[in-house]
């Protein structure tokens, strides 16, 4: 059971690491939301890798992020 113990207190740090994460990729995060959201206004039709480049850009982001938060950065 402790493994068990040690793989849920990693996802918890996880997910409470998140919100650190998303507010350090503002710019991307707002990007990608805004194409998502012209995409299925009225007349907008979302589809498969239409924000691909805005995606990307907050993927790398997110990883840049979460690396640097595990060598301790913030």
């Amino acid at each position: 059971m402790s493994a068990n113990g040690a793989v849920w207190r990693r996802v918890r740090s996880r997910f409470r690491a998140f919100p650190e994460r998303l507010a350090a990729c503002e710019a991307e995060a707002v990007a990608y939301g805004k194409c998502v959201q012209a995409s299925t206004t009225p007349g907008g039709r979302l589809s498969k890798d239409l924000c691909a480049q805005e995606f990307e850009a907050l993927r790398s982001c997110f990883v840049a992020a979460a690396k640097k938060s595990l060598k301790g950065g913030s």
